[in-house]
């Protein structure tokens, strides 16, 4: 199980028999668990979630992306309309009109230019028409995407929330948060803007080919011959695809998962010089990722390339039958063929019907992947638990007395189900009655509570409070009724009063203060310089151990159960706070009934009755006096916990114990125990001890703190340096080669268009002269579709490599910069687990799509925009000069997306973190989250969390569609200038009509190209954000660098310790001296031991020696000569670092186990394992 409350170590401990059969063959059951994944959600399962306003925007968002697409195609009429008048104008060839036709083409030189001037403003009408609907298509769908996103995020949070910890022994918690943020933005992609660029592409589809065959029918035909063959082509890579999606979000989970564990455990990391270790095991995660994201770039390649080279080749076959229906209008004299217009309006109908196919394949990617990351989110959300916790059904009886009984109880776990836990298990409870269970590791003591909180259910018997099974309870009236204090106790990010509050929610100040009290907490809370407002940390990291039980057993008690659970409460604490707990634990128990899991047996000697438990099953009950008359398996424990000092005397019980739990489960693999260590951060006396500061600022639960405020209030984003593009090609220089090799293959495909306009005005020359050379001119055209297969695949396949090579690097480059760190990092707010695993689920996928094929289409579009202009300069410089005049404000509608883009994306991502870290933080401690009935607490903080995106995300939508609608608007409107002043030097007899559609057309074809990348935007706008936490992460040097190479190599120590006058303070609280002017020395080989009072500094001094922290009184203690920390008389900051930290082993209060073989964690930190 990858909860934090979990954390305890799995051998030696009371508690944990569930991992060691839930863990026993970890990786047979990941795989058992890893088949192909559910079907990908149909279209109406995909908008499950859409409300009647987002049905609207849709449906409105769809009518305008179908008026855009079918711009393109009623632009095609009028140009025809005009190519006729061009061919039968001033200086075209008088052929004899279209019967069918409702202008006569013959025209006079005046009705030449009045034509002209009306077919320049239908252009200008058309674009007016297009520069709408692309605003109200992107801002429709983009707000009802993320008003949709945004409930699919909060079901499922909520839907997780609601299984029961049987599913969570089977999902880590990595795996799930990786899923909340990275899932659901594949969604958010795919139902965007992404799709109304898909409508509007398959309106161009629809619209061109219905007016191709309205225009003529037989030439249609021929055009869509081939048709076929680009359905199968699309459907066939687009399944490829599909496969290749789900894999990559499969394996993307687990390398997360790896990620979680990891960051979530850095003080143990550090300590053991664990952080090659794990860079290792996360990049081996990265690896086979990389390796299907190439394969899914080249399948991509072979799509494009094999479309273009079909469109192609039917534009050949086009042209060359087009030509033979001009020769037989003009044999006929008009009764038979079509007239050169019509043949290019069905030409650029159907070449735009064509083409809009290739431009909706990204488009139709996003959308066949949202598919399938929403039905894996769907399958969690529609998954019915077993336990349902939100469920409202079961008995809800009006008193409860408190007797507990196990009738005949038999259980496994279920991931284990080969191995019986408890076996007829039989136990009776009093009301008020206080028990205990003792036995060794791994016999079923902790199962009991898991079973009485209904976590599980048994597999036969049954579990009855007052008679009633608790299967017929209602499960928050039963968990509301108890109260659970654990070995670890959980606490939440937020005030000391508020973790105390969520035991129940309608607690007064006054409530919280006498529950503290009765647990002997009141009076530590109080001297805290916050006092009961102290924000407790990430983890309750603020506080020490004894404080933090206290503060958990506060939020017991403040419910007033009935039941109380106490499972090993004290076992994890030093005698001195073990004291004072174990007092606020006798009051507590008072009036209630109490089960009492011990490990220290002198805790449990006033109990009514002990029952000593073995492998699963009641062997020995009584009194203590009872027991130990008895002299058999209690009284041996109780015997070895007495016969030396109590510390010695239990580190022998759990050697004893860590040895039948290895015999009882052989070949186990461990599953990670994350809890970190903890310092201990504040005195019960002084308030000037309070040592960290919270690294998460924000609450929910302020006492007289209003919450709509709070919505109100800016969030605090990290700061960056906005990266240098340049910057981001350097991270790719090892793929040069690639990158090379692609932008050739761009620079080629660039110019395809241009040449494009070369043949196109060739053909119109043929239509003009009425020459022989139409099959030649069409051959160009099959020539040009290998060529372009060709650059596709290649363009397509190198930054492919180049891209997915650039991806992991970063993301192991970026998990490297953070083992890198020092703890002082992992104490800044912006620096939780959620956010980091966040980043790096996304950042660096991000930045890729800035490198990859966005650098394609750059190179692409400018060196199809400089040939255009050398083609557009040679056959009729003037009009190029015109048109030259228009570009720049194409290129202002494109600077417009990038900078609305900009500001959007860099401030919601920072928002969208802080639900992030609500939501992990949840997760992780699902136990304590359910065990408290905290669901609807935490689900309305994390929706809480989501409101200012929301808010931010649907204002930008409007300023992304102007942006979008002004940038596709443009290009119409240039058409109408160009063709108007093309249509005046063809009267003045300066250019041919022929060269005019040369030139039109080779800045036509380009605008289009530039138009289409300018769909782009968004991605590079979210790239360059990641790039700027990815480099700043890069550039971090920490002043505890464990990758320098400076310092002393010793290659062995004596050990002698010396402190000389240390001050010390951390970082996030540099106003609180922890250490003040400490002198010690230890000699080799003697043990010392510190004592003092709960928060004193004591495991400070050690961090300290392991240099974990490095600011003293907020300055480097390099700096600081006369303060000095010593081993073998040699300052710790002249020491290698690395080297040093070999030399120390550290055995925390909450030791922390990862997820690899026993062996494995035994010999965590090592360069070379022993055995091999």
């Amino acid at each position: 199980m990858s909860k934090s409350e979990e954390r305890k170590p799995l051998l030696g401990d009371a508690s944990d028999e569930q991992e060691s059969y839930t863990d026993d063959n970890k990786k047979k059951d990941k795989e058992k668990k890893k088949p192909d994944g559910p079907p990908p959600a149909t279209l109406g399962q995909l908008f499950r979630y859409a409300t009647c306003v987002d049905i609207i925007c849709i449906l409105f968002g769809s009518l305008f992306s179908l008026a855009h697409g079918a711009g393109w195609p009623v632009l095609s009429i009028v140009m025809g309309q005009m190519t006729d008048t061009f061919v039968a104008g001033p200086n075209g060839s008088l052929i004899p009109p279209d019967p069918n036709a409702t202008h006569n083409p013959n025209v006079t030189v005046e009705s030449f230019e009045d034509k002209m001037t009306t077919y320049a403003l239908y252009y200008l009408i058309i674009g007016g028409v297009v520069l709408l609907s692309g605003y109200l298509q992107i801002a429709c769908f983009m707000t009802a995407c993320e008003r949709q996103v945004n409930k699919i995020r909060k079901q499922f949070f909520q839907a997780i929330l609601r299984q029961e910890i049987g599913w969570f022994d089977k999902h880590q918690s990595g795996e799930l948060t990786t899923r909340l943020s990275d899932d659901l933005e594949r969604v958010r992609e795919g139902i965007g803007d992404k799709l109304s660029l898909l409508i509007q592409f398959v309106a161009q589809f629809f619209a061109g080919f219905a007016i191709g065959f309205y225009k003529s029918w037989n030439m249609t035909l021929v055009m869509m011959s081939l048709t076929p063959l680009l359905a199968i082509l699309g459907g066939y890579f687009s399944g490829l695809m599909q496969n290749f999606a789900k894999r990559e979000q499969a394996l993307y989970a687990d390398a997360g998962s790896v990620a979680e564990e990891v960051i979530s455990c850095m003080r143990t990391v550090v300590s053991f010089n664990g952080q090659k270790q794990e860079v290792k095991r996360y990049g081996k995660s990265l690896e086979e990722t990389k390796q299907i994201g190439i394969k899914k770039s080249m399948v991509t390649g072979l799509l494009l390339g094999s479309l273009y080279l079909v469109m192609f080749g039917d534009y050949a076959l086009s042209f060359w039958y087009g030509n033979e229906q001009v020769k037989k209008f003009i044999t006929s004299n008009g009764e038979d063929g079509i007239t050169p217009g019509t043949v290019l309006t069905v030409f650029f109908c159907v070449m735009i019907g064509s083409f809009s196919i290739g431009n909706a394949a990204p488009n139709i990617g996003s959308f066949v992947t949202a598919k399938g990351a929403a039905a894996v989110v769907y399958e969690i959300i529609d998954r019915k638990p077993k336990i349902d916790a939100s469920s409202e059904k079961g008995q809800r009886p009006l008193s409860i007395q408190g007797a507990l009984q196990f009738l005949g109880v038999n259980f496994t776990y279920p991931t284990r189900e080969d191995v019986q836990v408890l076996t007829n298990f039989n136990l009776s409870i009093k009301p008020g009655q206080t028990v205990a269970l003792v036995g060794s590791s791994g016999c079923g003591k902790s199962t009991i509570v898991n079973l009485i909180q209904r976590f599980y259910d048994p597999d036969a018997g049954q579990v009855l409070l007052d008679g009633n099974n608790i299967k017929d309870l209602n499960l928050n009236w039963l968990r509301q009724n108890i109260g659970v204090v654990s070995q670890e106790p959980v606490l939440f990010g937020c005030t000391i009063a508020e973790n105390i509050r969520l035991g129940n929610p309608n607690a007064t100040i006054t409530e919280i203060e006498q529950a503290a009290k009765q647990a002997n907490a009141h009076d530590f809370i109080k001297s805290l310089p916050q006092s009961y407002n102290t924000l407790v940390g990430e983890r309750g990291a603020q506080l020490s151990g004894g404080q933090k039980q206290r503060v958990a057993i506060a939020r017991a008690l403040i419910r007033d159960p009935r039941i109380l659970l106490l499972d090993e409460a004290t076992s994890a604490l030093d005698s001195e706070s073990e004291n004072i707990v174990q007092e606020a634990l006798e009051k507590a128990r008072q009036g209630r009934t109490t089960l009492v899991i011990a490990h220290r047996l002198s805790t449990i000697q006033k109990a009514d009755i002990i029952y000593v438990v073995d492998k699963g099953e009641i062997i020995e009950q009584g009194t203590h006096g009872d027991l130990m008359d008895k002299q058999g398996l209690y009284h041996s424990l109780v015997t070895a916990q007495t016969l030396v000092n109590e510390d010695t005397a239990e580190l022998a019980l759990e050697e004893d114990e860590e040895e039948e739990a290895v015999d009882t489960v052989p070949d186990q693999t461990v599953k990670r125990s994350r809890s970190r260590i903890k310092s201990t951060s504040s005195d019960d006396k002084s308030p000037q001890k309070l040592s960290r500061q919270l690294s998460r600022q924000t609450s929910g639960l302020s006492d007289g703190k209003d919450k709509t405020d709070k919505e109100e209030e800016p969030e605090e984003q990290e700061e960056y340096e906005p990266p240098r593009y340049f910057r981001m090609i350097h991270e790719n220089q090892p793929e040069c080669g690639f990158i090379v090799l692609g932008i050739m293959a761009s620079c080629v495909a660039g110019c395809t268009m241009p040449a494009f306009a070369i043949f196109f005005g060739e053909m119109i020359k043929v239509f003009i002269e009425l020459g022989n050379n139409g099959l030649l001119w069409s051959m160009m055209f099959l020539a040009l579709g290998g060529i372009n297969f060709l650059v596709y695949f290649v363009q397509a396949s190198s930054f492919g490599i180049s891209g997915e090579r650039l991806t992991q690097r970063l993301r192991l480059g970026t998990f490297n910069a953070y083992m890198r760190q020092d703890i002082a990092f992992y104490d800044d707010k912006f620096h939780s687990t959620g956010a980091l695993t966040t980043r790096l689920a996304t950042d660096a996928s991000l930045v890729k799509t800035a490198t990859g094929v966005r650098i394609g289409m750059v190179f692409q579009s400018l060196f199809g925009l400089v040939a255009a202009l050398v083609i557009a300069f040679y056959y009729g410089w003037a009009l190029a000069l015109v048109v030259l005049g228009i570009v720049p404000i194409i290129g202002f509608a494109s600077s417009l997306q990038i900078k609305v883009l900009k500001g959007r994306h860099e401030e919601d991502k920072g928002k969208l973190e802080e639900a992030g870290k609500t939501a992990a933080e949840t997760i992780e401690n699902i136990r304590t989250v359910q065990s408290l009935t905290t669901e609807k607490h935490f689900y309305q903080e994390y929706s809480h969390s989501l409101v200012g995106p929301l808010r931010s995300m649907i204002k930008q939508a409007h300023w992304y569609g102007i942006a979008f609608g002004l940038g596709q608007g443009v290009i119409f409107m240039t058409y109408a200038g160009a063709f108007r002043f093309g249509a005046w030097q063809v009267e003045i007899g300066e250019m041919t009509a022929d060269n005019v559609f040369k030139v039109f057309f080779a800045i036509a074809f380009t605008a289009m190209v530039i138009g289409q990348s300018s769909s782009f935007l968004p991605e590079y706008s979210k790239a360059k954000h990641a790039a700027g936490l990815i480099f700043k992460a890069f550039d971090t040097v920490p002043s505890i660098d464990i990758y320098s190479k400076r310092g002393t190599y010793l290659q062995k120590v004596d050990g002698l310790i010396q402190f000389k006058d240390v001050n010390f303070c951390y970082p996030t609280r540099p106003e609180v001296k922890v250490l003040k002017g400490v002198n010690m020395k230890v000699e080799p080989g003697q043990t010392v031991a510190l004592v003092g009072q709960s928060g004193c500094g004591k495991s400070t001094q050690t961090f300290i020696q392991t240099q974990n922290y490095s600011k003293l009184f907020g300055l480097d203690y390099n700096d600081l000569e006369e303060l000095l920390k010593m081993i073998d008389g040699i300052d710790i900051k002249d020491l290698h670092l690395h080297k040093m930290r070999s030399f120390i082993s550290v055995v925390s209060q909450e030791p922390i186990l990862f997820n690899c073989s026993i062996s494995d964690n035994i010999a965590y930190g090592l360069e070379e394992t022993p055995g091999g």
